[in-house]
Parts: C-alpha cells; structure tokens; sequence
C-alpha cells in the first residue's frame, strides 16, 4: 500500500469553487483509475480554508504512473492552481511485518 496525504490552503472566497472540482477529482479517481483504492477529501468548520486529502494507492506506480498522469487529474491540478495558497503533499509506505 501506498499511502497520499495532501494540505491544501485555499484563497479567501475561492472555496466554494474549489470544493466540486475537488470532489469531482476524488470520485472520478476512484472510478477509473486502476490501483487507486481510497480517496476521501476531509475539511474542519473550524479551518474554513483548508483541505485534507487522505488517498491510498495499491503501490507507488499506482500514484506516480497512473493518477499524476491522468487526464482528469491534470485538468483539476490546472484549474485550481490559482485558487490554492499552499499545498502539502507527503507520502508513506506501509511497513509491513
């Protein structure tokens, strides 16, 4: 397993347009491509501007090879770009024993 987990900070008063596009990434994500095996999008009441992803991937490939390349996924990257203040990303491997 191959674990995805993204922070975003988004600009003031561009939230309400972000949040489709993001939910619109996750869902088509999940639906077509092969190895992506959770994607959920997370926000606090208490951060109105901020945004966690938490995405598992099969393996590594399934993210870098896969889901990076993918159509869908470079339009929202594109169409959000400016809307985002910051963005975080980190990824883990399972430890297996």
């Amino acid at each position: 397993m191959f674990v995805v987990t993204v922070n975003f900070i988004i600009k003031p008063d561009d939230m309400q347009r972000f949040m489709p596009l993001m939910l619109e990434n996750a869902r088509v994500s999940l639906e077509v491509e092969q190895g992506c095996l959770q994607f959920d999008v997370c926000t606090d009441p208490s951060r109105s501007n901020e945004v966690f992803l938490y995405e598992v991937y099969q393996d590594k490939a399934a993210f870098t090879d896969i889901h990076l390349k993918a159509p869908h996924f470079v339009a929202f990257d594109s169409a959000v770009a400016d809307m985002v203040a910051s963005k975080e990303v980190r990824t883990f491997e399972q430890v297996v024993q």
